[in-house]
This record gives C-alpha cells, sequence and structure tokens, in this order.
C-alpha cells in the first residue's frame, strides 16, 4: 500500500469511528503518515537534510586517491584576471561591462574535457574538481535559475555535462566546486558584490533557496557526483543539504580541514585536504605568471601524504578551453615521477613520523611497509645515477623480517654487458637505521633525475 493510500484509509476511519479516543489516535497516526510523506517527498527531490556529515568509509577511500586537480575557469579568462574577485567594490561601470559584455564573448570551441583528462590521467590524478560556479555567479551548465549562465554565451553548451562525460569515461572521480557566495546575485539583489561574511536578514534566506534550487539542478541531474568543494563559511550547512541528495558524496570543504596555499606544519588526525595554485593565480593568468616546477610539486605531494592529506593543484584553462602547455608540461614531470612511484601514495596512510623537507614517510594502509621518500638526496652531486649512496634514517629500526628495496630498481641490471649491483642494503646501527641505495632506473638522457628516489622497508619499526 502507497503512503497516499494509507492516508485515504485513514481519513475514511476518521469518518467512520466515532469515539472520541479513536478519533484521536486515528488523527495522530494521520498526522505521522503525512510528515513521512513529505519526507520522502523531500528526500527524493533533493531537499531532504539528512543532518549527517561524511561517511568514514568514503572518506577513507577519498584518502586512498592522494592526488587530485582542481580546475578554475570561468568566462573572465577572457580577461586574464582574478577569477571572480574583481566584481568585489567594483564600479557600477565595470559591473555593467563584466555582466553584460563579456558573457556576449565567451566562445570556449577548444575546449575537449579528454584532453583535460588525458593530462590527469598521465600525472596520476585520481579526481578533478571544476569550478560549476565561482563567486562571480556564472554557472558553467544550462540552469533554469538564471541567465547568467553558459547557454547564454555564443558557446551554448553544456560545460559540465561535458566534463563529468569526460571523467567518468577515464576513470576519474567527479568532483564539483560550488560557491554559495554569489556576487551576481547579490548585485541584481542590491547588495555590494563581496564575499558573504556578515551578510544575513531577508537577502541570505533568499540566496540560499536559490543556492538550493542549483545544487538541486547539479546533483539530480548529473549522476553520481563522488566530490564537492564549498568554497564559504556556509559549505557546513550545504554539505548537510547534499548528504540528503547523495549520501555518497564527499564534501571536502565545509567538512573537513582543507588548508589553502599552504601545509600545516603537523599531520592532521583525520582525512584533509591542501588546495594549491600551479602559478600565482587560480585561474588562467596571461602574463606576468611563474609556474611551479615539477620537482616542487612532487615535493609537495610527498609532504602532504606524509602528512596524512590529499594534495589538490590547479589548472586554469585558457579562453578558448586549453590547459596550457606551460601548465601542461608541469603535470608531465609529476606523471613520470608517479609511474615510477606512485605505491608511495596511492592507498597510503602517514606515519607516527612525518619525516622532514629531506626525507618523508608514508606507509601502507596495512601498515607492513614505509616508504622514505628522499626529496632531499637527489640530483648529480647527491644520489648519482648508477652510484651507492648511504643514508641514515634515525626515525626507523630493522627487525628480523625486513626487507629493503628501491622504487622502480630490478635488484640486477645490466649496462654494456658489464654487471651491475643494485641490490640496496640497510645495516642498523645506533644512530639509526643505514640504507645503501642505488639510484638504478634511467630516466632523463643525461641521468641527471633531479627529483625524489623512494626506498620500501618492509617490516620495520618507528622508534619510540
Amino acid at each position: 500500500m502507497s503512503v497516499k493510500e494509507v492516508v485515504i484509509s485513514l481519513l475514511v476511519l476518521v469518518n467512520l469511528r466515532k469515539t472520541k479516543y479513536m478519533r484521536v489516535i486515528i488523527k495522530t497516526l494521520l498526522l505521522g503518515v503525512t510528515l513521512l510523506s513529505l519526507s520522502l517527498q523531500a528526500n527524493a527531490m533533493g531537499k531532504f537534510d539528512s543532518k549527517k556529515p561524511n561517511k568514514k568509509d568514503r572518506e577513507e577511500e577519498f584518502i586512498d586517491w592522494g592526488l587530485g586537480m582542481f580546475v578554475h575557469w570561468s568566462f573572465d579568462s577572457q580577461l586574464g584576471s582574478v577569477i571572480s574577485h574583481s566584481m568585489r567594490y567594483a564600479s557600477p561601470k565595470y559591473l555593467d561591462r563584466y555582466i553584460n559584455e563579456y558573457p556576449k564573448t565567451f566562445n570556449p570551441t577548444n575546449y575537449d574535457p579528454e584532453k583535460w583528462m588525458q593530462i590527469a590521467k598521465m600525472a596520476g590524478v585520481k579526481y578533478m574538481v571544476l569550478t560549476t560556479k565561482h563567486h562571480n555567479g556564472f554557472c558553467m551548465w544550462d540552469t533554469k535559475t538564471t541567465d547568467f549562465d553558459i547557454m547564454n554565451t555564443p558557446y551554448k553548451k553544456d560545460i559540465v555535462r561535458m566534463f563529468v562525460d569526460a571523467c567518468r569515461k577515464y576513470d576519474i572521480k567527479v568532483g564539483f566546486y560550488f560557491s554559495p557566495d554569489d556576487f551576481y546575485y547579490m548585485h541584481k539583489n542590491g547588495v555590494v558584490p563581496r564575499r558573504g561574511h556578515g551578510i544575513s536578514g531577508a537577502y541570505r534566506d533568499k540566496e540560499v533557496k536559490y543556492n538550493h534550487k542549483q545544487l538541486d539542478e547539479l546533483f539530480n541531474n548529473y549522476g553520481k557526483i563522488d566530490v564537492v568543494f564549498f568554497d564559504s563559511p556556509a559549505g557546513r550547512e550545504l554539505g548537510e543539504y547534499i548528504h540528503g541528495i547523495q549520501p555518497e558524496c564527499i564534501v571536502t570543504r565545509g567538512e573537513m580541514a582543507t588548508p589553502e596555499q599552504k601545509l600545516p606544519e603537523e599531520p592532521i588526525p583525520a582525512p584533509w585536504e591542501s588546495c594549491f595554485t600551479l602559478g600565482t593565480q587560480w585561474q588562467y593568468k596571461p602574463t606576468n605568471e611563474e609556474y611551479k616546477s615539477g620537482t616542487q610539486l612532487i615535493n609537495m605531494l610527498a609532504e602532504n601524504k606524509a602528512k596524512g592529506g590529499n594534495l589538490l593543484i590547479n589548472v586554469g584553462p585558457d579562453p578558448t578551453g586549453v590547459i596550457p602547455f606551460e601548465q601542461e608540461r608541469v603535470f608531465q614531470e609529476l606523471g613520470l615521477w608517479m609511474f615510477v612511484n606512485d605505491e608511495a601514495i596511492y592507498n597510503t596512510r602517514a606515519c607516527p613520523t612525518a619525516g622532514s623537507k629531506d626525507m618523508w614517510f608514508t606507509r601502507s594502509k596495512d601498515g607492513k611497509s614505509v616508504y622514505v621518500i628522499l626529496s632531499g638526496h637527489v640530483g648529480d652531486n647527491r644520489l648519482p645515477h648508477l652510484k651507492r649512496k648511504e643514508v641514515l634514517v634515525k626515525e626507523l629500526k630493522a627487525t628480523p623480517s625486513t626487507k629493503i628495496s628501491v622504487l622502480g630498481v630490478s635488484l640486477e641490471l645490466e649496462n654494456d654487458d658489464i654487471p651491475y649491483e643494485f641490490v640496496p642494503t640497510f645495516t642498523q646501527k645506533d644512530e639509526g637505521l643505514e640504507l645503501s641505495i642505488v639510484r638504478g632506473q634511467r630516466l632523463y638522457n643525461n641521468r641527471k633525475w633531479p627529483n625524489a628516489v623512494v626506498v620500501k622497508l618492509e617490516n620495520v619499526e618507528f622508534v619510540k
């Protein structure tokens, strides 16, 4: 029997039963069934507030991924300006041009999200997060809530739909960035565009309903969404709202620590994620830009994982939809390192000791293997190709069943028919565990590989 049928039956009983107590009982049941009916309808429409945080098993899966790609992109990439924030306290003339002129020229005819996925896949990225709506309020999907969207540009295609389809094709987890602070909506409602701190009252209530309608579209019309990043103090409330629509979706900012442009001094004892620009700006910056090197990115990832978090590193596509080569090549260098060493990043957890800038530690989820990421023992003068080097690890001690290997290196290799012994060894000393290792894998023609080497140690213990 459906809820509707139960309600009708109870109504009939109310009219048939003449006793006072029977009528009270039936009316109470009727009220309960009615509330249940409304709750089920609200849940089906994505409007049921679950009041529940991220599921723990999903957060554990999230940490397994290790590496994500952030994509900041909107129509103001045409200006080469900071994304959205040029609207804050801007003059009426600027706002008029920004809102009414520039969407008319946004036509990213070279947008091919599959090419984005190929860059991400090559780099070892497990999830990707797209700015569906940044603070400027411009929607990158076909929305019914506003005309300030991608469908009212010369492009007239649903950017988000294409992004989601490409993620699924390449087995990359789907992530949405969404800003509850909406400068366009503020402007239209007579509020000076600014971040939402301190904005309250009737406008805030109206804005919340507006955001809910947009989230209903994003989380009901695009299938399963793996991750959402809410860039606002309102993220907690919106996270609860999203869990009512898609309980399996992981809310990062809003429900976990998400340090921006910095790493914590110490490990955080809970799932977390840091986010960084690749250069000095989140969105595409055509001039006056300086990008991080591949080595910097690799070392950031190592430190991030050693402290227990994921790294979400940003790209900014140009106005045509292409990720510039200057950004792509950095991910290529990261990709080569990950191709050799991803075992130290995926499905790993923080150790009792994170390490330092020269040496970071991660360990397998089962605790049986520790990965020593030698970020400060690289380069031609530190760990030369085919030459043995001793490294002292004060934080570890061996056990009778300890084993050692170098990721990417076979135990024995031959070069020009001359045998080279690449077998790594260890010696337990009073001051720590001494590793004797050889960087045997040749990755560059000149053999001057500048990036971290990873030593895998099985069945070791941390010094207490």
